[in-house]
């Protein structure tokens, strides 16, 4: 996983107090951690991650309304949100869900770069981009198609993994990325033809329409509160009977929650809504897990939709 983002109070007296209750929190002495953090705040009351780790602390405590006070601090001291102050506040029932901060996607992805095939492959199982090829050639098959692409669009395309799945079907790769660090990665691999730093929406609506025959999304729309945006961009950018193909995690209910790893989860009935609202056609869709939670796999799903 990424190191813990830390922003400074300026102040080096608060900064050490800081410290020590990481280091109390670490060793399972809440209480003692929760106090310094206070003495912290106190000293720097726009100490940020200071907040925000107190906000931690009351949730494990058992604490609700102290910790959502302690998220609305730590997010007044950082209004880009960089630590996920909002996600807490939404995943307590404090505020409605609402859009992930971009920041903190940055912020996030930015941290995790260095590592991050190391810990999703081999920390978490993560399995989406071969779940994702085996789909789309599903699909492919049914529909009595060659599996090749003469344009891909990956969505968060991260590193390149999806890509990688994919490269011998695909002719030209378009790849987005909110975070400049996992781009760079994903121009090591050499598998895009073009590669841009922008969020989903941003980078679709730069491509003209029917312009690709493929979009795939693996492990991004969990940073998504809302999916009609992207799919309705991706039906506009997709050629007659081009896919678009993404992973999802999911939960039993309906509509969209936060859940327990601070991504969103999808009620199935509401990706369908969302893909025929969009004016695309559900070809697949399979309950298949693309990563692990706390070594239990994430219940999640495997979409692909066709543009008629």
């Amino acid at each position: 996983m990424p190191a813990r983002l830390f922003l400074s109070s300026g102040d080096l007296v608060a900064d050490r107090r800081f410290e020590f209750a990481r280091d109390l929190q670490l060793k399972g002495d809440l209480a003692a951690a929760a106090d310094l953090l206070l003495q912290a705040t106190e000293l720097a009351p726009n100490f940020a991650s200071a907040w925000f780790t107190l906000g931690e602390i009351r949730v494990e405590l058992g604490q609700r309304d102290a910790a959502v006070a302690a998220f609305r601090k730590a997010r007044a001291a950082d209004p880009e949100d960089r630590h996920g102050a909002s996600l807490y506040l939404m995943r307590l029932g404090a505020e409605e869900i609402a859009a992930m901060p971009q920041a903190y996607v940055q912020t996030l992805f930015d941290q995790y770069a260095p590592r991050f095939e190391a810990a999703l492959v081999d920390d978490l199982g993560y399995r989406g981009p071969s779940l994702l090829f085996k789909a789309v050639l599903a699909v492919r098959s049914a529909a009595k198609k060659p599996a090749f692409f003469r344009h891909a669009i990956d969505l968060g395309c991260g590193t390149g993994l999806a890509a990688g799945a994919f490269a011998k079907e695909v002719d030209h790769f378009t790849g987005f990325d909110l975070s400049p660090k996992m781009i760079e990665c994903a121009r090591a691999t050499s598998l895009y033809a073009e590669l841009e730093v922008a969020d989903m929406v941003r980078g679709l609506r730069g491509q003209p329409d029917s312009s690709a025959d493929l979009v795939l999304a693996a492990d991004a729309m969990v940073y998504l509160a809302d999916l009609a945006p992207v799919l309705n961009e991706a039906g506009r950018v997709l050629i007659r009977g081009g896919l678009v193909a993404f992973t999802v995690e999911t939960h039993q209910g309906d509509g969209v929650i936060i859940g327990g790893g601070l991504r969103y989860a999808h009620g199935a009935n509401h990706v369908r809504a969302t893909i025929a609202s969009a004016g695309l056609t559900l070809a697949h869709l399979e309950d298949l897990s693309a990563r692990n939670e706390d070594n239990v796999p994430a219940p999640g799903v495997v979409v692909v939709a066709v543009k008629g």
